[in-house]
């Protein structure tokens, strides 16, 4: 239970930071602590994954530090461990949520556009809050429908510019 505490709160910080380093720091403490309560809830398909993300936010929160050609490499390289990881935990169709999650989370941390980044938290919160509903962690699924929820409206706000936070005001239009 600590550890999905843990994950629901770097999960949280990690969507709340202006600051895309900043926001993979506590995305990658959020997969370490999802790893570690994956494998007690017996959900391997997830904890490994969570691994395989814990690795892959670090390496990109230090993305200036590679050159090009390198950085693409470990996109490549990352999507092939997801999609092999599939393959060795195969728990069941149940395998492809966090699969199809982690793709997406992958592809979109490589970029640099925050838009991406609150776009891809959708998805993850939508394909790993499935996965653990199955698993019946409900901590987990609290987290990840908060991560939708803040995401979205996040991405509402930043991007589409629909909210002014600070001035109430539902439409910036009217």
């Amino acid at each position: 239970m600590l550890f999905s505490v843990l994950t629901f709160i770097m999960l949280f910080l990690s969507i709340c930071v202006k600051s895309r380093k900043m926001s993979l720091n506590f995305q990658s403490l959020s997969c370490l602590f999802e790893s570690f309560y994956g494998f007690t809830i017996g959900a391997l398909t997830g904890a490994v994954l969570s691994f395989i993300n814990f690795i892959r936010s670090t390496l990109f929160c230090h993305r200036e530090k590679f050159n090009k050609n390198l950085y693409f490499f470990l996109l490549m390289f990352f999507e092939f461990l997801v999609c092999l990881n599939c393959v060795l935990t195969w728990g069941g169709m149940i395998s492809f949520l966090p699969t199809i999650g982690s793709i997406i989370r992958v592809y979109c941390l490589w970029q640099s556009d925050m838009k991406l980044i609150r776009l891809s938290g959708m998805s993850t919160a939508i394909t790993y809050g499935l996965y653990y509903a199955y698993f019946g962690a409900s901590f987990l699924i609290l987290g990840y429908i908060l991560l939708f929820v803040i995401s979205a409206f996040s991405f509402l706000e930043k991007d589409l510019k629909l909210f002014e936070f600070n001035g109430l005001h539902l439409n910036k239009n009217s």
